[in-house]
């Protein structure tokens, strides 16, 4: 049986193995965006991560669409289903663009500063959400230790 959550109905077991996938495959995400060197290479992938998290959320305490409408961003519906992480979800949709442009090789609009922000504001929002569905949360370890 579901269980209501912040006006929102989750399915137990399929929804706590989603959420946590995904919050698993964005803690790697951000282990191989602190690892990188390569400015926009990190600032993809610590956009990516933070895609993820906001997809776990999703999983969490979104209910299945009725009606079948076109797809809309993640970015979009995170403030639909958790209100709370409104200005995340604007903050990061911002930067889509970006990560789209660093994805497609164009290395240099990207600087050094812009990917250890976003990385940093990335493990932030990992942190927020992980306290907010009450999972438990290891810190990073700061990018001063990262090589590079």
């Amino acid at each position: 049986m579901a269980t209501p959550t912040a006006g929102r109905l989750l399915h137990p077991v399929a929804t706590r193995s989603a959420t946590y996938g995904l919050l698993a495959t964005a803690r790697r995400g951000l282990a191989e965006a602190a690892a990188t060197t390569v400015p926009a290479e990190r600032y993809a992938a610590a956009h990516l991560a933070a895609l993820r998290v906001a997809a776990a959320v999703l999983a969490a305490r979104a209910q299945p669409a009725r009606i079948r409408s076109r797809p809309r961003s993640v970015w979009v519906l995170l403030p639909e289903v958790a209100p709370e992480l409104a200005e995340w979800a604007a903050f990061f949709a911002a930067g889509a663009d970006k990560r789209a442009a660093a994805e497609a090789g164009l290395l240099r609009l990207v600087s050094a500063r812009d990917a250890d922000d976003l990385l940093r504001d990335a493990e932030t929002f990992l942190a927020v959400v992980e306290t907010m569905l009450r999972l438990p949360h290891q810190p990073a370890l700061p990018l001063a230790s990262r090589a590079g």
